[in-house]
């Protein structure tokens, strides 16, 4: 089963958010996904598994460098 994904990681308490945000989104790069950048939220399109794993992955990191984080996520399986 094929998932679309739209994310948007909040960085909180801190002064590096674009790092933060960036360091995340770098993770996407080892996964098995697509993924499209915009300004204001992430697309990730996949199998179930791998847009799974790559929204852990995301958080992940953003937890990892930035401490506290709050991540939006949308996610439908209905075709484009």
């Amino acid at each position: 089963m094929r998932l679309h994904a739209e994310v948007a990681l909040y960085p909180l308490k801190t002064n590096n958010a674009s790092q933060v945000i960036n360091d995340s989104i770098n993770t996407l790069q080892n996964q098995r996904v697509t993924y499209n950048v915009g300004s204001m939220d992430t697309h990730i399109q996949g199998n179930d598994e791998e847009v799974w794993n790559s929204l852990r992955n995301l958080f992940d990191e953003a937890q990892n460098s930035g401490g506290e984080v709050s991540m939006v996520v949308t996610i439908t399986n209905a075709a484009d």
